[in-house]
């Protein structure tokens, strides 16, 4: 009987080591810095979890009252716990303790779309699980099992992360239209730019994502007797062709809209006003 192929010995060996695979016992043969791109990668996702976690627990400056600016990583605000006046749909939840998030109904949604994304699947895929970590250099795990087992089977729940994501950008979207209206009446500062910026951008990679591309036109047949949906999928393929680059400046944006507002809440600047 013949062996099952990958099979050496009668136990299964996959990745490099199969017995198709070329024999080389270096780690790679490579010369140039195929380390860096991996690096790179890695140190800017920690980053963003770093200071996006430090923030989500702050539970402070995350609102201006004056000009109703009301960070991303505080949206929604529903509970008592949320200073008075960036509870934009209300407080329908009690007092929380601090080791949960004001913002724990959108965070998690949020996180879980970002972690499923195809794009940042191979992101920390290469970067930090070093699967492959860069072309030609052999990874250093023996056996791999795809995404059919957990915990990477849920990565296939992506597209329902999806739908909770065109939620929370419509909230935000909502917040970046309360923000022209200040305590003094109709304004327009650098603050609402930041906001409208970030909320746009947004919007580009949520839509962007391969799962909009899919539920837009991709169980379609025949795009003929379709022409607007077809037409939708078009301008939902331009923008997937860019996912890459809106993954990263949405997290850019994300951190660089906290900050504002937290400089602006902290009163260690003030908002630059063009309108009232």
């Amino acid at each position: 009987m013949s062996r099952p192929v990958g099979s050496v010995a009668g136990r299964t060996s996959t990745g490099v080591g199969t017995p198709a695979r070329a024999r080389i016992g270096a780690r790679t043969l490579r010369t140039d810095r195929w380390w860096l791109p991996p690096l790179l990668t890695t140190l800017g996702l920690a980053v963003f979890v770093i200071y996006a976690t430090f923030r989500s627990f702050t539970r402070e400056h995350y609102y201006v009252a004056e000009h109703h600016y009301l960070t991303p990583f505080y949206s929604p605000c529903l509970s008592d716990s949320c200073v008075p006046g960036s509870a934009h749909f209300g407080t329908p939840i009690g007092e929380l303790p601090g080791i949960i998030p004001l913002a724990f109904l959108s965070l998690p949604f949020l996180l879980l779309f970002r972690l499923t994304c195809y794009y940042y699947r191979k992101a920390y895929y290469r970067s930090v699980w070093l699967s492959p970590p860069a072309c030609a250099v052999a990874e250093p795990h023996g056996k791999y099992t795809g995404e059919t087992r957990l915990p990477l089977i849920v990565q296939n729940s992506h597209r329902y992360f999806f739908y909770a994501a065109v939620v929370i950008a419509l909230i935000n979207t909502w917040d970046a239209i309360l923000a022209f209206g200040g305590e003094r009446g109709f304004g327009i500062g650098l603050g609402n730019v930041v906001l409208l910026v970030n909320v746009v951008l947004l919007w580009c990679y949520t839509l962007s994502c391969h799962s909009c591309r899919h539920v837009v036109g991709g169980r379609l047949k025949h795009f003929s007797r379709h022409p607007v949906r077809y037409w939708m999928w078009s301008q939902v393929t331009r923008l997937n062709n860019r996912h890459m680059v809106f993954a990263w400046v949405t997290l850019a944006t994300l951190v660089l809209t906290d900050l504002y507002v937290w400089l602006v809440a902290s009163g260690a600047i003030a908002d630059l006003r063009f309108v009232n």
